[in-house]
């Protein structure tokens, strides 16, 4: 399974937004925006109507850390994201909410804290293109590792050997490794990639990390 790398945009320069993307895109599978509320998650970050302004040809990989986000997928879907991760702590009706990211035309995935169990959403994972299985807690970048959720990573491959399973919080070239022995193939990476003084040489090594699959 091919490992795919995701730069979490969270942390770059919006002012230079689409420049920086530009100089990524070459190397990178898609982009992870994260999209915070101030309410699900102690932050607030942008909205559909800046994705809207983003201009590249890489997927927009556009995670909603937000309460109610059936309210919201319609417009995510038209600002141009590929797919859409909702929060199953967060979804009152996950199985509706899927579907309505599929019917909107976008991959559907859903994130699990690293305190929510996989028992959280077993009725849905048939429905899903992607899992999401955060190693920090939600709202922040540059948190540690919680090497603790590679257990759900495990039990994911184990059981759906074909989905994506996105591993997203601390990850660098050496808790790459460990989410990638795991089972992840989808790597979210922020402060690593984007604060690193050689962000391609970054990507290159988390894109090496296959040997270990």
């Amino acid at each position: 399974m091919k490992i795919k790398i995701a730069p979490s945009i969270l942390g770059i320069d919006y002012g230079r937004l689409n420049e920086h993307l530009a100089e990524l895109a070459p190397y990178v599978d898609y982009f992870h925006v994260d999209v915070m509320d101030g309410n699900f998650v102690d932050n607030l970050t942008l909205g559909a109507p800046v994705i809207k302004w983003i201009n590249t040809d890489v997927p927009l990989d556009v995670h909603l850390m937000i309460n109610n986000p059936h309210k919201y997928i319609k417009d995510f879907a038209e600002a141009g994201a590929y797919s859409i991760t909702i929060h199953a702590e967060a979804s009152k009706h996950l199985s509706d909410d899927i579907q309505k990211i599929k019917d909107a035309g976008c991959k559907a995935a859903v994130s699990l804290n690293p305190d929510t169990p996989i028992d959280k959403i077993s009725k849905v994972l048939p429905m899903l293109d992607m899992v999401l299985v955060m190693s920090v807690h939600p709202g922040f970048g540059g948190q540690t590792f919680m090497p603790e959720v590679l257990e759900k990573v495990k039990w994911l491959r184990e059981h759906y050997p074909n989905l994506d399973i996105q591993i997203d919080g601390g990850i660098n070239d050496e808790t790459g490794q460990l989410a990638v022995k795991a089972g992840a193939n989808v790597l979210v990476a922020g402060s690593y990639i984007l604060k690193n003084q050689d962000p391609i040489k970054a990507i290159e090594k988390l894109r090496a990390l296959k040997e270990y699959m």
